[in-house]
């Protein structure tokens, strides 16, 4: 019954920044593990960071190596909200860029299954 919307998508300068959204409804995010995917014309679907939670309050976040140091998620559980930060964009971050939901497992395992799925928004980086 988990719903996520994304948004912020949009044409952006190389070098810019831009902030992705995915809203869940239907249930509670925090149950969740959170990923951000991402796939470019050509090319397979990318997964370039995860977000999950011990249970508690401790947060665990990975990313890939194409977009560490310069992509950052976070989480708002009140706004039932998970977040991507995207900082020097480049050329080739251009793709459809999507969030999911799948189960809170090890660590190895998280992000791997997703369950629930957007359906996108559209990051184009181009001067």
């Amino acid at each position: 019954q988990l719903q996520l919307v994304e948004s912020g998508g949009g044409l952006v300068q190389p070098g810019g920044s831009l902030r992705l959204s995915c809203a869940a409804s239907g249930a509670s995010m925090d149950y969740y593990a959170v990923g951000w995917f991402r796939q470019a014309p050509g090319k397979e679907r990318e997964l370039m960071s995860c977000i999950s939670s011990n249970g508690g309050s401790i947060n665990y976040a990975s990313y890939a190596d194409s977009v560490k140091g310069r992509f950052t998620i976070s989480r708002d559980n009140a706004q039932n909200t998970v977040y991507l930060q995207m900082n020097n964009l480049k050329p080739d971050d251009t793709a459809v860029y999507y969030c999911a939901a799948g189960p809170r497992t090890k660590l190895q395992a998280m992000c791997v299954r997703m369950d629930y799925w957007g359906k996108g928004t559209l990051v184009t980086v181009s001067s």
